[in-house]
C-alpha cells in the first residue's frame, strides 16, 4: 500500500483509490463540520490505537471514520431509524458497490452502527474500537492525555474546530430531533433532553411495568 508523501502526527492517510473515493463522497455529501470531524477521528483513532498496540487495517478505519456521522443528514431524517445505522448502510452501499469483501464491510458497518453504544466497541475488532476511540477523543475528550499536545496542534491545524462543542451539539439535535424515539437507551437521549423542548426520553422501567403482560 502506498502512503501520502506527509504524515500529520506521524500518521498517513491511506494512499489508496478506496480512500481517495471515500474522501471524495464524504466531502460532497457532508458539511465542513462533519467533514473535518471524521478527518481528526481518523487520525484520533490511530494514534489510540498505536497507544494500545492494535494491528489494524489504516483503510477500514478510515472508511468507517469517514461514514460514522453520515446518518446526521437531512436526506436520512426521516428514515425512522437510528442515524448511526444509516450511516453504517450508507458506507455498506458504498464498499459493496466497490467489491470489497463481506467481512471487511461488516467490520466497517459496526464500528459506524456501534460508534454511540459505550462499553462494547472497546472488546471487537481493532477497527470498530478505533473508530469509537477517535470518536470519543474527539468530541468527549476521554483519553485527552493519551496524545501529546503536538500532535493534536498538527491534527486540529489540518482540521480545524471552531466552536466545535456548540456546533457538533447543533448538529446531532437537528440529526435527530425528526426520529427522538432512536435515542431510546442511548446517550443521544440526552442531547434532545438539553435541546428539543417537550422531549420526554423513554423509561425502560415504564415500559416493563406497562406492558401487556400481566405479571
Amino acid at each position: 500500500m502506498k502512503v501520502q508523501e506527509h504524515a500529520v502526527a506521524g500518521v498517513f492517510v491511506p494512499d489508496t483509490r478506496l480512500a481517495a473515493e471515500a474522501t471524495e463522497f464524504v466531502r460532497d455529501a457532508a458539511g465542513d463540520l462533519i467533514y473535518h470531524h471524521s478527518r481528526r477521528v481518523y487520525w484520533f483513532g490511530s494514534l489510540q490505537g498505536r497507544n494500545r498496540r492494535l494491528s489494524f487495517d489504516p483503510e477500514l478505519l478510515y472508511i468507517g471514520a469517514m461514514f460514522h456521522d453520515l446518518g446526521l443528514g437531512e436526506e436520512f431524517r426521516g428514515s425512522g431509524r437510528r442515524f448511526e445505522v444509516d450511516g453504517a448502510d450508507e458506507a455498506r452501499r458504498f464498499l459493496q458497490s466497490r467489491g470489497v469483501p463481506e467481512d471487511s464491510i461488516r467490520r466497517v458497518w459496526t464500528s459506524i452502527a456501534l460508534h454511540t453504544t459505550p462499553g462494547i466497541p472497546e472488546f471487537m475488532e481493532p477497527e470498530v474500537a478505533l473508530v469509537t476511540a477517535g470518536v470519543e477523543y474527539d468530541v468527549l475528550g476521554i483519553g485527552y492525555a493519551d496524545i501529546t499536545e503536538e500532535s493534536r496542534a498538527e491534527i486540529v491545524a489540518l482540521h480545524p474546530r471552531p466552536q466545535f462543542k456548540r456546533r457538533i451539539l447543533e448538529a446531532f439535535t437537528e440529526g435527530i430531533a425528526p426520529r427522538p424515539a432512536t435515542t431510546f437507551g442511548n446517550v443521544k437521549a440526552d442531547v434532545l433532553q438539553h435541546f428539543v423542548p417537550g422531549f420526554t426520553r423513554g423509561d425502560f422501567v415504564e415500559i416493563i411495568q406497562n406492558s401487556p403482560w400481566p405479571e
